[in-house]
């Protein structure tokens, strides 16, 4: 059996329809073929490969690692220097009080960790996140999700759980004094780049201490300079009571982490003791590769590009389908009229060798979200094999 059928046969499938691009290895923005063709990938992984693909110093780091120890413990019990010196790194991109790290695997588990802190912290019950929010697809996660049509084949999910409209100020009086969180996404990911005004945030900021709800931002999509800023809330002049990231923050490796203050994190020590555990949050090799990441985007300076590339992209994306484009900074969507226009555009968009796709809760919409690490010339490759795409394909028939 070839590498497609073990695929089928043997690996769990989420779709009828699985993208089946076969892809041998991949460097910077470049992911290739088996047959050596080339493509520009758009999507970073959904979010991932912010300093592109095998990055050298993030290679070098994972080597020098592996030459070293892999896993020895569960979290929190050896004192490793992967993992102190990418906190140390970690909490010297944030604001006081966000000093206490705590890592794990993914984005899904960072939200876990997140809702069980708010909640013992706080000693209340209610949670608050936002309609069409994707926070992750575990059940913690999927329950502050905001798209029913993910959820109801799963019920019954976490109890408590209300929803805000995103942005919208007349919703914020549905936090309470019952309210232990509210989760929301810095820029709406899943429902097509949704960003919310810097009055919003600054009044959700001061509903939430009013009510003594802890504020918990999602950048597991926004973080690690895709906006601009290294964390999107620097946009906003507000800062979290509990942080949310993964994706970007391990170049490549698995890896994610929920940060808040000492005070707040140290409920975790008693009342039960070991009050959230992970066997292997934190992996050496992955925090060697988040630290390099982190390095990486400081000393080339990828945010202070990122405006002038999305403006570059909105310059060159400009045709009579393209109804719209929302971004911030490099994390973009391009209205259409609808899916059934943009489905065929982003399968053209493949063959001609650029990777993109459609976000779950905005299908009309195309997202962009490459490498910080994109260069202007690989931009404007990239923006002409689009605009080449929508115009090689016929309009549907109606």
């Amino acid at each position: 059996m070839n590498n497609r059928q073990l695929f089928l046969s043997h690996l769990a499938q989420t779709t009828d329809f699985p993208l089946m691009i076969e892809i041998e290895r991949a460097a910077g923005v470049y992911l290739y073929g088996p047959d050596g063709k080339s493509y520009l990938d758009l999507i970073s992984g959904i979010g991932v490969s912010n300093v592109g693909h095998r990055h050298p110093k993030v290679l070098a780091a994972i080597q020098e690692q592996l030459d070293k120890y892999l896993h020895l413990m569960v979290y929190g019990e050896y004192v490793q220097q992967p993992q102190t010196l990418l906190a140390a790194a970690l909490v010297d991109t944030l604001p006081p009080p966000l000093d206490n790290v705590y890592l794990v695997n993914s984005g899904s588990e960072a939200v876990e960790g997140a809702l069980k802190l708010a909640k013992r912290y706080t000693n209340r019950r209610e949670i608050v996140s936002c309609i069409n929010a994707y926070h992750g697809s575990s059940h913690g996660a999927l329950s502050v999700g905001g798209n029913e049509i993910f959820k109801r084949a799963y019920r019954p999910l976490l109890p408590g759980i209300s929803h805000i409209g995103y942005g919208d100020m007349d919703h914020l009086e549905k936090i309470t004094n019952s309210t232990a969180a509210v989760i929301i996404e810095t820029i709406q990911g899943e429902a097509g780049v949704c960003v919310g005004s810097k009055a919003y945030f600054q009044a959700l900021k001061k509903r939430c201490a009013e009510t003594g709800a802890l504020l918990i931002l999602d950048e597991i999509q926004a973080g690690f300079g895709r906006t601009g800023k290294f964390w999107a809330f620097e946009h906003f002049d507000i800062r979290p009571d509990i942080l949310v990231c993964a994706k970007g923050m391990g170049g490549g490796m698995p890896i994610g982490a929920f940060i808040s203050s000492r005070e707040i994190m140290s409920v975790f020590k008693n009342n039960p003791l070991l009050g959230h555990i992970t066997t292997f949050g934190g992996h050496p090799v992955s925090a060697a590769a988040s630290l390099a990441t982190i390095q990486v985007i400081r000393e080339e300076n990828l945010t202070a590009q990122v405006a002038q590339k999305a403006l570059l992209f909105k310059e060159l994306l400009v045709h009579p389908k393209i109804t719209g484009i929302r971004n911030k900074g490099l994390m973009m969507a391009l209205n259409f009229e609808s899916f059934d226009v943009l489905k065929p555009i982003i399968d053209r968009c493949i063959e001609n060798g650029v990777i993109t796709d459609w976000f779950l809760f905005c299908d009309h919409a195309m997202r962009i979200a490459p490498p910080l690490t994109i260069s202007n010339e690989e931009i404007r490759l990239a923006c002409s094999r689009i605009i080449q795409s929508i115009e090689s394909v016929k309009k549907p028939l109606t």
